[in-house]
């Protein structure tokens, strides 16, 4: 089978970025499948172009990852972020027309114009077409303010509802998202949860802390990921700000995004000398530095939206066996608290996240024991190789039922 996936926003795991595409298909690969993906030479998170080569291959070439052109100013501003788009969405279509004996497409939103391109190319190829739905698009653009013309709010609207009706299976990241797809529409849909590989987060916290000295004898409170609007890093700030009298407890934001010079200069106004900004790692690096972290951050901002969300930083934390100050509500907070593996605190409110990492900080073998579920957990709930097997099944069966079809048999 020969799976096409249309990804502006794909990571390999050499890079910064969420890897779940990457990983999922190496785990097609193993299974006897090829994948072609068709991704941005320029990083969804950090801005920059991180391949300069058109072309790469992985798992002994059974994945072959194409970078085809993408207007390049994404983080500049919100029409530069949409000519990003509109470049890819074009650019994609002609490199997806050229690759041959493709079995399925598989479209992925955000951005929801890609996933058009995906729709397309599925029909003009005659085979079935996967939609994966990992945010609400346009929904939380629209409820965070990203989105506010009136024209593109509508269009967005119609080409969502659009993609549900049409496409031949729909995936979602989180069960949360289930009811507004069916709303709009959706159908034949197959909940594929975000999660994590534990073999990949095997660390020794005590030698991972070793590679940090600078962190040694601090309780570090690690955040990763982008530092875009609906983080909400501001509360993160404040709360370091509220606990800037126990020099013990120290602050890492790790990672990129539009918003990250706003949050840089914010915290050098309010003079704190326990927080600290760090550049985004790739993927392979990630076990390491959660691993020498103390406990780690989950926020979003306080909207309605968010609660259907299942972030794939809460299940790297659980991986890595590390506590979980979680700012998020609905769905997610289902998960941190069935698995005992953190403490949710009130989304929007620092004075409630101080206290949670006071919480911690004053009980460490409390702390240490949250860590604990929470791996033991994953690996009974959310372990991306079960993850990956249930969705490689649902894709075969999906290929094979539409040959049949298209046989007559």
């Amino acid at each position: 089978m020969h799976i096409l996936l249309i990804h502006q926003a794909f990571a390999a795991l050499d890079e910064p970025g969420g890897t779940r595409h990457h990983e999922l298909a190496r785990f097609f690969a193993a299974s006897g499948h090829h994948v072609s993906i068709i991704a941005s030479p320029v990083s969804y998170l950090t801005g920059r172009s991180e391949k300069n080569a058109k072309v790469t291959h992985d798992a002994n070439g059974a994945i072959d990852i194409y970078r085809v052109y993408t207007y390049p100013a994404l983080h500049r501003s919100f029409i530069h972020r949409v000519f990003s788009f509109i470049s890819f969405m074009i650019s994609s279509f002609f490199k997806a027309l050229a690759i041959r004996n493709v079995d399925v497409v598989w479209g992925t939103t955000p951005p929801i114009f890609q996933s058009f391109t995906g729709w397309l190319v599925a029909r003009l190829k005659r085979k079935p077409f996967i939609l994966e739905v990992r945010d609400l698009w346009p929904a939380f653009a629209i409820a965070v303010g990203v989105l506010r013309n009136g024209a593109l709010i509508r269009l967005s609207l119609w080409l969502e509802q659009f993609l549900y009706s049409h496409a031949d299976r729909i995936v979602v990241n989180s069960p949360g998202f289930i009811p507004h797809v069916q709303s709009k529409g959706g159908r034949n849909l197959l909940l594929v949860p975000n999660g994590a590989d534990p073999a990949f987060f095997n660390v020794q916290p005590d030698n991972c802390r070793a590679a940090f000295p600078e962190w040694q004898g601090k309780y570090v409170l690690l955040y990763t990921g982008a530092h875009g609007m609906s983080n909400d890093l501001d509360v993160v700030l404040q709360a370091a700000k509220l606990l800037e009298n126990t020099p013990a407890i120290h602050f890492v934001l790790l990672g990129d995004g539009k918003e990250k010079p706003y949050l840089q200069e914010s915290a050098e106004k309010m003079c704190l000398k326990n927080l600290e900004f760090r550049a985004s790692l790739p993927k392979t690096e990630m076990p390491a530095v959660i691993g020498a972290a103390d406990a780690c951050i989950a926020i979003l901002k306080p909207v309605d939206m968010y609660k259907t969300t299942y972030p794939n930083k809460v299940f790297d934390y659980m991986a890595c066996a590390k506590p979980v100050v979680l700012a998020i509500d609905g769905v997610i907070r289902e998960v941190l608290e069935a698995a005992h593996c953190g403490l949710f605190c009130q989304p929007g409110d620092p004075q409630k996240m101080s206290e949670a990492i006071l919480k911690l900080y004053r009980d460490p073998a409390a702390a240490r024991g949250m860590g604990v579920n929470g791996r033991r957990y994953l690996e009974m709930h959310f372990d991306r190789a079960q993850i990956a097997g249930n969705f490689i099944k649902a894709v075969e069966d999906l290929v094979d039922t539409h040959g049949r079809k298209n046989t007559g048999c």
